[in-house]
């Protein structure tokens, strides 16, 4: 049996927000500050309060001594050897020194002061509570005063830090939705259209972000204006060119030049669709089909020799003529760049198609297919796999390209939006 491994407890996402590092950042530095003032007071009104109270204590000790020495009685707060002086000022009079300790006397706090009497402690005592409460008074004041400020600032923190990250989602959000296509997007900040208003950290990145946009929107725009025009210019001279083929006596010389026409005339057909499919302009055709049936259709419409397994079919709803298109675009590149058998499985709503050739290449597995990008011997000038793609994302299907490990071979998966019939207690099938 093997043991388990503990498994570290993940951090809540939350706490891995911009908004959340600030709020702990200026909750630990307010502490920290707070810390450090509050210890400086209390040290510096603290020494400042026991200073005059042994001052006092001392004058009191040397106005003691004299009347000790005079033999007048002494005051009530002074005394020889009194009980509760403590223990290391009696050793420091023995010695013969003089000095001063802060200590309870029944429950109060007390300054003693003590000296050296014939072989004697005389000591005093000055009631200490006044300050030691003063003392308490003001460090709850500074706690008090430093919860509130730091209260006070993290609210004012975490408020304008709030205000930036709301407006870098919000610079996230239109990259996004710049990545998934939509090129009109723009974050628009006020603050980069005024110039007179002084711009930050974050209105430069949603300015660069909006420039880099337009800049994009423009050559996409340009390649797709020049796709378009060349293919519908190539459109009319091969229509005259495949006219005269066809009128070339027969023979070898006549088959190539049909055979060329043929390719040019798929070609221009292809930098049309492509265009469209670039330009977003697609109108989607939406029915329920059963996928094993749709399947079968498309293969036989291939013209070529591969074999349809229906492991579990399934009713999709999506757009037949793109679909069609799809698969026959997967099959003609698995036969043109694979090997045979080639085997198209349905299972569910995903359609798989897999070749047993050499596989993919890494720059299709790690990017997507390139226009005009081969990398195998076979013919062809790569853009079945990009309009394969283009189609598979107008009908809202998700197309995988991959390797298959047992054998070899390249695999190409679609996946479809299954229809989900419901049915009621009033359906006899139900």
């Amino acid at each position: 049996m093997t043991p388990r491994r503990s498994r570290r407890p993940r951090a809540p996402a939350w706490t891995a927000t911009l908004t959340w590092k600030a709020a702990v950042f200026i909750a630990v530095m307010c502490c920290a500050l707070a810390a450090l003032l509050g210890t400086l007071v209390h040290v510096s009104v603290t020494g400042q309060t026991v200073r005059d109270a042994r001052e006092k204590a001392l004058s009191r000790l040397v106005e003691v001594t004299r009347s000790y020495e005079a033999g007048e009685p002494l005051p009530p707060f002074a005394g020889l050897d009194p009980a509760g002086l403590p223990e290391p000022l009696r050793r420091l009079t023995a010695r013969g020194e003089r000095g001063t300790m802060t200590a309870d006397h029944e429950g109060r706090p007390t300054m003693w002061a003590a000296g050296p009497a014939d072989g004697h402690a005389l000591a005093v005592r000055v009631d200490h509570s006044v300050g030691a409460g003063t003392i308490d008074a003001l460090d709850r004041s500074i706690v008090g005063s430093s919860v509130l400020a730091i209260a006070a600032t993290l609210a004012v923190g975490v408020a304008a830090v709030t205000r930036v990250t709301r407006r870098l989602h919000a610079t996230a959000q239109v990259a996004r939705r710049i990545t998934a296509g939509d090129l009109d997007a723009r974050v628009d900040d006020p603050r980069t259209k005024d110039p007179r208003r002084p711009q930050d950290e974050v209105a430069a990145v949603s300015g660069a972000l909006d420039t880099m946009a337009s800049s994009l929107q423009g050559k996409l725009q340009s390649e797709q204006r020049f796709t378009a025009d060349v293919a519908h210019e190539l459109r009319t001279p091969l229509t005259g060119l495949s006219a005269a083929a066809e009128l070339l006596p027969e023979g070898r010389p006549a088959e190539l030049v049909r055979d060329r026409v043929r390719a040019m005339r798929g070609l221009t057909e292809d930098l049309l669709e492509i265009s469209r499919l670039d330009a977003r302009t697609e109108a989607v055709d939406l029915a329920v089909h059963e996928l094993g049936p749709l399947v079968e259709r498309a293969v036989r419409a291939s013209g070529t020799e591969t074999e349809v397994r229906i492991a579990r079919d399934a009713a999709v709803e999506t757009d037949r003529r793109r679909l069609e298109r799809v698969l026959g675009n997967l099959v003609a590149n698995a036969h043109r760049h694979g090997r045979p058998p080639v085997v198209v499985t349905v299972d569910g709503a995903t359609v798989a198609v897999r070749d047993h050739g050499p596989g993919y290449p890494e720059y299709l597995l790690s990017s997507g297919p390139q226009r005009f990008r081969t990398e195998s011997g076979g013919k062809g000038h790569g853009l079945g796999l990009t309009i394969a793609v283009g189609q598979a994302e107008v009908i809202g299907a998700e197309l995988v390209f991959a390797n298959a490990p047992d054998g070899g071979g390249a695999e190409a998966r679609i996946r479809l939006p299954e229809y989900v019939r419901f049915t009621t207690g009033d359906d006899p099938e139900a």
